[in-house]
């Protein structure tokens, strides 16, 4: 197995990450670090974290899903695992994906569970939960976002080239903002594959500042706009159930947070909302991806 961690500019992050991979019960084949904001100390990093086939990648092109494809390409084993350089995985996480991809049925992909990395800062937040401990096989048509996450992702090469990779127009660092992700595992739904989460494989994401939590409402409600933009564009029958299921998470909790006067979650949720239409614009108008 491959692993690819996609870091910018966060040496001391990526260096805990890569320690907890080094730790692990099994350790992966490679591990490539696809950096886009390259320094001398983040290459340090890498080379003194004694992982088996440790690859430092500096990468020119902004956004997520443009390092998960160097990643891809970089990939010398037949299954890509990708987390980020914020997430810590757990000491069982690779061997844990490794027997949820190659259970019967076998899965297209597998996701897996992301959990708080420890005690609680104060003024902090989390971000990217998921933590349901109920494993689950995702088959169909069914709205991408809740069968798991980028951070905790893993799938054979060969499926993710047929299926072209991250679409880069999407993710953290593109114009589309975010849902590479959730773009990535509406194919795998598309084309017929399953789609397993597995919640004993586990990775803890940091805690995040309130700005920060505010700030990627917005971004991740503009990226899931921009995602069924594109598919709208395409024809794409679901496209509109996803709009309507994506408001529909939001604007029941909206609504019961202005109920309280809960002035937090009326922010959180409000911004996810009115995020989704300039991103809907955005995909609608986007001209296709270019490798």
């Amino acid at each position: 197995m491959t692993v690819g961690v996609a870091t910018c500019g966060r040496p001391a992050a990526l260096d805990r990450c890569l320690q907890a991979l080094a730790q692990g019960d099994g350790l992966p084949a490679q591990v490539v670090v696809v950096d886009q904001a390259p320094s001398d100390e983040a290459k340090v990093v890498v080379e003194r974290s004694g992982l088996p086939g440790a690859a430092y990648v500096p990468q020119t092109r902004l956004g997520l899903s443009a390092s998960r494809n160097l990643a891809l390409r970089t990939a010398s084993q037949s299954v890509l695992a990708v987390t980020d350089d914020d997430c810590v995985p757990e000491r069982d996480w690779i061997s844990n994906l490794w027997v949820a991809l190659t259970r019967d049925p076998v899965p297209g992909a597998v996701t897996g569970a992301i959990l708080s990395l420890g005690s609680q800062p104060p003024g902090t937040f989390a971000v990217s939960l998921r933590d349901s401990p109920h494993p689950i096989d995702y088959v169909g048509r069914v709205s991408p976002w809740i069968t798991g996450s980028g951070a905790n992702f893993a799938a054979r090469c060969d499926v993710l080239k047929s299926l072209g990779g991250w679409d880069e127009r999407l993710g953290v660092g593109s114009p589309g903002k975010a849902a590479e992700d959730a773009d990535l595992l509406y194919r795998l739904l598309r084309s017929g594959r399953i789609v397993r989460y597995e919640p004993a494989a586990i990775v803890r994401h940091e805690w995040q500042s309130r700005e920060h939590r505010l700030a990627t409402r917005w971004t991740y409600g503009y990226g899931v706009g921009a995602l069924c933009g594109i598919w709208l564009r395409r024809g794409d029958g679901f496209a509109p159930q996803m709009i309507l299921e994506y408001t529909r998470l939001h604007a029941r909790p909206l609504v019961a947070a202005l109920a309280r006067a809960d002035a937090e979650r009326t922010s959180q949720h409000s911004r996810a909302l009115l995020s989704l239409v300039p991103g809907l614009l955005y995909g609608v108008l986007a001209r296709s991806q270019q490798k």
